[in-house]
């Protein structure tokens, strides 16, 4: 029966209608016999022209029905209006239906049916609706016990909107709200008990809740971590809406509740970006990004085309990555949610001189953001003379391309790992960032790239410089998402292990910020906050999924915390500047770093060496670079001492084995 139920409710809306058309039928022909069973006060059997008075009720209710819209209304979907215009639909057919019994006079027809069968029909017609709607609302699938059983924490119009979003839905069942005021406390929402924050653990216990959902998207994030903190103890899966606008909107469904927003976890608020700042070297300009399908890079292409500019070139070495973003934001001009820009997708290495020139010179860009990089430590420890190729070489080539093209703007984006590294990744970044300071200075402002005589413009040079981005690619918080979801462990490299932690858009608005704000040579350092435990956050994210934490005080747990040790070139706390007394900016995240750095002229001739050494495939060559020309560089590895001439022979030849082993 219930197979067949669903297969009639998957019927498309044209094969619908008849179907409803002719339950209206047979219900107005049953209120017509009860309205005679009821006045004659004996079962009715229709003779003679009182066949005439059931004929009738169809005839004339039909129509008035289908232009109230009753036939185009989804039930599911049904609320006040679609009861209003049933109201009206049946109050028009019974005036109709009365003038005509009173007007024909029909034998053996009572006068009074004419007011006695359409409050019945009102009854009946109304009454089958409601019991479709209700059904629906109750997942179609009988009984409340097959639901997943929720708490809306929130009773406002947030709350009551998502609500009526999951009445309708096969997946949740809302058990009651959630709500600190105590004026709503004890009172019902649409049948929906609200209860006080105290009684949340009675109620999970008693009613076998296994989630709350967050509707209160208005809430300050200092209220919103207290509630948190104090819904981990509860061991139910917390989870969050969309924004509030598709709220207001009612676009609401159970598909739309998802995991907590990074920003839940980290517990801080994001800054607003000055949009002064962001449009002032964008908007009705030519803007190139490198990495354009990248983390950072995809995410600055979606916040560029927001400002509007004349053009936006892509430049990516990853066909898919390529495809895939300027799919993306072709998708969203032509939906409407972001203005039209011309898009130009290029697929391009930045080491390839040549190619990339060529893109400049064409496009001729008014600002480039460098976001490309090979950034994940691990694999550029196994893959040395790639990694840092791409990281130094890759931008010194971009560099020399801007300069060529009379590029006003360069903005290289940089990481933490570049503070004191002690990873190839990190070090290879900084001497990126030493090549733009050097560049940028007074005797390197493209000396060595574009003689004086050709110059017209000097283009501006800057760095930014900043930690973790949630939800890049080989983040920590998708990676433990995926570990829970698997039922753990969830690995920590080490117990103590601390990082910053931003978020990728507010990180891309900052460095479109920062690069407004340049005036030649600057590195600009994001204010991140405070550093994150990364044991805490996996902790928290554990308790937030309504699981619990397996360890030796709790061995009946859900997921493990397993401690996988140090990765190489891994370090437990990572830094944002090399000195110390940063200077403030006009924004309050972003301040200007105060770093040495070598002279052009010096770090040219090594620059050369470095490339020599890369075309070469010379790992060892390489490393010896990078911790000559980085100060502070000190390797995992620790086996290249550079003050005794005996100790640097055996330390290369330790190096060498190593390095064939492990790198490419």
């Amino acid at each position: 029966m219930m197979t067949r139920i669903r297969r009639a409710v998957e019927l498309p809306l044209a094969a619908k209608r008849p179907i409803a058309a002719l339950v209206d039928t047979l219900l107005l022909w049953f209120a017509t016999w009860l309205a005679f069973t009821l006045r004659l006060d004996a079962l009715h059997v229709p003779h003679d022209l009182q066949w005439v008075a059931y004929l009738l009720a169809p005839a004339i209710a039909l129509p008035i029905f289908s232009y109230f819209g009753l036939y185009r209304a989804i039930y599911r979907y049904s609320g006040l209006p679609a009861l209003v215009a049933l109201c009206k639909a049946v109050t028009l057919y019974g005036m109709i239906y009365s003038i005509v019994l009173l007007f024909f006079r029909i034998p053996d027809v009572p006068r009074t049916l004419g007011f006695l069968q359409p409050m019945l029909a009102l009854t009946l017609v109304g009454g089958w609706r409601t019991v479709v709607r209700a059904w629906f609302a109750n997942g179609g699938r009988g009984p409340r016990q097959a639901h997943q059983k929720v708490l809306i924490y929130g009773a406002g119009s947030a709350g009551t909107r998502l609500l009526a979003g999951l009445q309708s839905s096969h997946e949740m069942y809302v058990a009651g709200f959630i709500d600190d005021n105590p004026h709503l406390q004890g009172r019902l929402i649409n049948g929906t008990p609200i209860y006080a924050l105290d009684e949340v653990p009675l109620v999970v216990e008693r009613k076998g809740v296994s989630a709350v959902l967050l509707a209160i998207p208005s809430l300050s994030r200092a209220r919103r971590n207290l509630i948190l903190e104090q819904l981990r103890e509860t061991g139910v899966h917390v989870r969050t809406l969309p924004g509030l606008m598709d709220i207001a909107q009612g676009k609401v469904r159970a598909s739309d509740v998802r995991e907590l927003d990074i920003e839940d976890l980290l517990g801080r608020d994001p800054v607003q970006p000055r949009l002064d700042l962001m449009a002032r070297h964008t908007t009705g300009k030519v803007v190139l990004v490198t990495g354009a399908g990248g983390s950072i890079g995809s995410e600055l292409t979606r916040q560029l085309c927001a400002l509007q500019p004349k053009r936006l070139v892509l430049i990516e070495q990853s066909e898919f990555a390529l495809y895939s973003i300027h799919h993306e934001l072709e998708s969203r001009m032509h939906q409407g949610l972001m203005p039209s820009v011309e898009l130009v997708p290029l697929l391009c290495s930045v080491r390839d001189e040549a190619r990339l020139g060529e893109a400049f010179t064409s496009w001729r860009p008014h600002i480039v953001y460098h976001a490309a990089a090979y950034k994940h430590v691990p694999l550029v420890e196994r893959n040395v003379v790639e990694g840092a190729s791409n990281n130094v070489i890759g931008t010194w080539v971009a560099a020399r391309c801007a300069l060529r093209a009379e590029v006003s703007e360069f903005v290289l984006i940089s990481t933490d790992k570049a503070v004191r590294p002690t990873n190839v990744m990190g070090a290879s970044k900084r001497l990126a960032e030493l090549i733009l300071q050097a560049l940028a200075g007074p005797t390197g402002a493209g000396v060595a790239v574009v003689p004086a005589s050709a110059r017209r413009t000097a283009t501006r040079f800057s760095i930014v410089r900043f930690g973790n981005v949630l939800g890049s690619s080989g983040s920590v918080v998708p990676l433990f998402r995926q570990q829970i979801r698997n039922g753990g462990p969830v690995t920590v490299t080490h117990p103590e292990v601390t990082r910053f932690f931003m978020t990728i858009p507010e990180a891309a608005q900052l460095v479109v910020q920062a690069g407004a704000m340049a005036r030649g040579g600057e590195v600009f350092v994001l204010d991140m906050g405070q550093p994150v435990r990364i044991m805490d956050l996996a902790r928290r994210m554990i308790e937030l999924s309504g699981l619990t934490v397996r360890d030796p005080e709790h061995p009946g747990g859900d997921i493990e915390i397993v401690v996988s040790g140090l990765r190489a070139g891994e370090k437990l706390y990572e830094e944002l500047l090399i000195g110390d007394n940063p200077q403030p900016t006009d924004h309050p995240r972003i301040m200007k770093a105060r770093e040495s750095y070598l002279p052009w002229a010096e770090l040219e001739v090594r620059l050369r060496e470095f490339q020599g050494a890369s075309a070469r495939g010379d790992a060892t060559a390489v490393l010896m670079l990078l911790r000559q020309l980085v100060s502070g560089f000190t390797p995992s590895w620790q086996t290249l001492p550079l003050d005794d001439d005996a100790e640097e022979d055996q330390a290369v030849a330790e190096a060498e084995d190593r390095l064939r082993r492990v790198s490419i």
